[in-house]
């Protein structure tokens, strides 16, 4: 009788096909797929988002965000698209010899480019449309909250929080991978990321949306007020929710935690596991 799904042998040679694919794409249609995903992905931060705002209890919060995430990285498992942490697993075609370092370097960094500029553009729209008026301007606040716990971390926790998160990012897209039908792929996917988001781990890709979101809505007086209202902030303590924190002291060391729990956690473990030792067996 046939497997219903693939070996994890299948899912690692199928990821290095793909991934030298990626290589080889014309930039505009590579840009195009990374701003998809990040736009995919930003739907995840926005609904989740709407969805907990108001809950008290932070276990039911996490919970219920992590239950509504998954839907941005169903999305481009089932739509494609180029996804700055999934990619990271790319380092695998560097060791089989498939492709070189500055094609994998150069992929990325117009993936993570194209990936914030999807990510800006929906952050853009969302306040457009009004919707960070909800529950007389909470949601507004909330985001802000969000927004400003994230640039207040410090580099160790962003980047082993990174690294968390993007295990298991990573493990999700390789399970997607290991899936024939449809059903398959959104439950592989649907569980990984229901634990990185109870975790509270840091995805570099949501936190351009995230924080970016706390940024503009830091513009309104009303959500600043309301935030200062419900949760307690000073000024000051909003002073520090700006573009320069929100790069230097979230996006660059998420990013590098990323990068270390994709390839150094996920990808190189599986090529020695079913690549390298299934040759010199």
């Amino acid at each position: 009788m046939e497997n219903q799904y693939n070996t994890p042998q299948q899912i690692v040679e199928a990821n290095l096909e793909a991934s030298e694919a990626k290589t080889k794409k014309p930039i505009l249609k590579l840009l195009v797929s990374g701003l998809l995903a990040g736009v995919a992905i930003s739907f995840g931060g926005i609904s989740s988002n709407v969805a907990v705002h108001a809950i008290g209890n932070a276990g039911l919060a996490k919970f219920v965000a992590g239950a509504i995430f998954p839907v941005g990285l169903m999305i481009i498992v089932l739509l494609g698209g180029e996804l700055f942490t999934g990619d990271c697993l790319m380092i695998n075609d560097v060791l089989k010899k498939r492709c070189s370092v500055a094609s994998i370097i150069r992929t990325l960094c117009l993936v993570w480019i194209s990936n914030f500029v999807g990510a800006l553009l929906i952050v853009f729209l969302n306040y457009s449309s009004g919707q960070y008026d909800m529950s007389q301007g909470l949601l507004g606040a909330y985001t802000i909250k969000v927004a400003l716990g994230k640039v207040n971390l410090s580099v160790s926790q962003c980047i082993t929080s990174g690294i968390l998160c993007n295990i298991l990012v990573c493990i999700a897209v390789l399970m997607a991978g290991a899936a024939r039908d449809i059903d398959g792929k959104i439950w592989a996917v649907f569980f990984p990321i229901l634990a990185f988001v109870l975790g509270g781990y840091e995805h570099c890709v949501a936190n351009m949306y995230y924080i970016s979101a706390g940024i503009v809505c830091k513009t309104n007086p009303a959500y600043v007020n309301k935030a200062m209202e419900v949760y307690g902030y000073t000024a000051e303590q909003l002073g520090t929710l700006d573009l320069s924190n929100m790069v230097i002291h979230n996006l660059l060391p998420v990013t590098l935690g990323n990068i270390i729990g994709g390839m150094v956690f996920v990808a190189l473990p599986l090529y020695y596991l079913y690549i390298k030792i299934r040759k010199t067996v």
